[in-house]
């Protein structure tokens, strides 16, 4: 019979058995679920396996699963791969349970429900299905823990209230999912390893498509594209999310025609003036600013007017201490530096050691002719190997001097510039500062 006249069976017998003349299949009827079950063959060669149809009765062939989600939601067997054949409309929401749901064709296997699609606490591994949650839903209300792993992949999420929120899962793995005319995007919130490749996001979505919430170990959004048009947002982490270990966001083109929306609504804490994301990630990607420690630098200028400008003394002997230079500095294009609250001083904030080119000049006037020694000094200490002599031939002579060495730094180290009196006729004397530039990058 067909598989309408075998579910139309008055109270079946317990272990009636039928062959389903279009599922090519026998069946038989298990009265403790109840519901008919395939009896497997070779043919079929897998176990823990059931697929449904588009022209099934979801509570029939799952209704195992909804007496286990107690008659509220469908609670998935454990490891179970359920394939899903055409279009299927739920009347319930999901609880993925660690198992597998998969179709075949992306387009023509489709899961629909009027409300949350998946719900629960637990992961599992969605693929090749086209998802759709209308009437206010969300397609994912998924709350977890971090021995929960969500895989997501070559799926279409299309014209749904939300794509939803998933929270405090161990690993969400996303990989080539197109999103398009939803009404609103998706949270991740506490995620301890979210990987994201591929995504496409086209302009016909709505609200924020992408935002990060809470504290993350590593992110990683690598390819596919972000197109974003009117009032929308692309991408959110205006919250300030807390990277554990580092964030990468690369290779991701951000396009389309903003009126007051964003591409990217940056940090509001941590990050630097044009730019959107803290020390702890890696940007480079088309439409918005690249942002990397090998794009770190920092300036500072010290300019007064000629006879004007801050002494600095030395000691009673030639050649005298080595002392760092005062100078009242200001800085300017400061990207992962800063100047940690002191004049004649840049701090690296990157996150990774690296080589800098330090550069600059330096004017300075002197009390009385004589000697003097310009260094570039790290975290207090000169570095010999790149100083510079300079001598005043008369009182009041101005001695000009470039600067320049090549830095080692790690986060935190630092760099200033020092002198030294080297001779001199009176040991009393100074030099006076007027200008000043130093940059680092």
């Amino acid at each position: 019979m067909t598989t309408a006249q075998k579910n139309a069976i008055a109270s079946p017998a317990d272990g009636l058995m039928v062959y389903d003349t279009d599922l090519k299949a026998f069946y038989y009827y298990n009265a403790a679920i109840p519901s008919w079950l395939p009896i497997s063959t070779q043919a079929d060669g897998r176990l823990k396996f059931k697929r449904i149809r588009s022209t099934d009765n979801v509570a029939t062939i799952l209704a195992a699963e909804k007496v286990a989600g107690s008659n509220a939601k469908y609670l998935l067997d454990a490891n179970t791969y359920y394939e899903i054949n055409g279009t299927v409309t739920f009347d319930l929401p999901i609880d993925l349970n660690g198992a597998y749901i998969s179709g075949v064709d992306t387009n023509e296997d489709r899961l629909v429900r009027a409300g949350n699609l998946f719900e629960g606490a637990t992961g599992g591994s969605i693929r090749s299905l086209t998802l759709q949650a209308t009437a206010g839903g969300s397609v994912f209300n998924i709350s977890g823990n971090a021995a929960q792993n969500l895989i997501f992949r070559d799926c279409v999420v299309a014209s749904s209230s939300s794509v939803g929120s998933i929270r405090g899962l161990g690993l969400v793995f996303v990989s080539i999912v197109q999103y398009a005319g939803n009404a609103a995007g998706v949270v991740y919130e506490n995620i301890s390893k979210l990987l994201i490749s591929n995504a496409g996001w086209f302009g016909n979505n709505s609200g924020t498509y992408e935002k990060l919430v809470g504290t993350f170990d590593l992110v990683q959004k690598q390819g596919g594209f972000t197109e974003v048009v009117g009032t929308n947002i692309g991408f959110d982490v205006s919250e300030n999310p807390t990277i554990n270990s580092d964030a990468v966001l690369e290779t991701v083109v951000f396009t389309g025609t903003l009126t007051s929306g964003k591409y990217v609504n940056g940090y509001t804490i941590g990050s630097y003036a044009g730019y959107n994301f803290s020390n702890s990630w890696t940007v480079r990607c088309a439409g918005i600013p690249t942002e990397t420690d090998a794009g770190a630098v920092g300036e500072l200028s010290v300019d007064y007017a000629v006879g004007q400008g801050i002494n600095t003394g030395f000691s009673l002997f030639n050649p005298s201490t080595t002392i760092k230079l005062q100078a009242a500095s200001t800085s300017t294009n400061l990207f992962r530096f800063s100047t940690g609250g002191q004049s004649n001083r840049l701090v690296y904030l990157g996150r990774r050691k690296r080589f800098f080119q330090v550069s600059g000049s330096i004017s300075f006037q002197v009390s009385n002719p004589g000697t003097y020694i310009i260094y570039i000094a790290k975290n207090g200490s000169v570095l010999s190997q790149y100083k510079i002599y300079g001598r005043g031939l008369v009182v009041s002579d101005i001695v000009v001097l470039p600067l320049s060495a090549l830095v080692e730094l790690s986060p935190n180290d630092y760099v200033e510039v020092y002198v030294q009196r080297y001779t001199s006729t009176n040991l009393l004397d100074s030099i006076l500062t007027p200008n000043m530039t130093l940059v680092v990058k």
